[in-house]
């Protein structure tokens, strides 16, 4: 238990070990990123191969409401778009790749102005509409901390998305500082 414990002061970030860690759609121009989505399409052997033809424009969207809403919050985001980690391990997450990796960076390596978080993925965060209080909105480290202690972590009692869309907490880096160790060329 005090391993698994441990495992929760990380965020955690997964990736196909043949193309290594964050790489990020959001960072290449529209038609380079449409290219890359149809070239995994084509393939079929990841989880983004069954993203819908405007999953881009969608999550492009959704980026720029989660930048507006943490600078509202005294966040001061580097990148135009996050690099995506979540908060304590997700198995699952590994198997959206032919060869699923993960890596571990402690808390402690971020600033709290650098990182926002949504109970569960951006998406369904964001998009679903069905009252949950932390639904359409990003969160703080402090105000996710004060979540994680009234609802828990997903991972914990969702592990397999039978009640709901949760299964993590997502973490959007806004700078790339912490994570250059781990970049490709980084």
């Amino acid at each position: 238990m005090i391993g698994e414990e441990r495992s929760f002061e990380s965020f955690f970030h997964y990736f196909d070990a043949s193309t290594g860690p964050f790489l990020n759609l959001s960072d290449l121009s529209g038609d380079d990123a449409e290219r890359e989505l149809e070239r995994l399409r084509r393939e079929g052997r990841t989880f983004a191969a069954g993203r819908p033809a405007d999953y881009m424009d969608v999550r492009r969207s959704l980026e720029a409401k989660a930048r507006e809403q943490f600078v509202r919050k005294g966040g001061r985001p580097v990148r135009r778009a996050p690099h995506y980690m979540t908060w304590g391990p997700c198995d699952w997450l590994a198997s959206w790749y032919p060869e699923g990796k993960s890596l571990s960076v402690p808390v402690s390596s971020f600033s709290a102005v650098s990182v926002s978080f949504t109970y569960g993925d951006l998406f369904p965060a964001m998009r679903v509409r069905d009252g949950k209080p932390y639904r359409g909105q990003v969160f703080t480290l402090d105000e996710m901390r004060r979540l994680i202690g009234e609802y828990g972590f997903p991972q914990r009692w969702n592990p397999d998305g039978a009640h709901g869309p949760e299964r993590y907490i997502e973490v959007q880096v806004w700078d790339d500082g912490p994570l250059a160790a781990w970049r490709i060329g980084g």
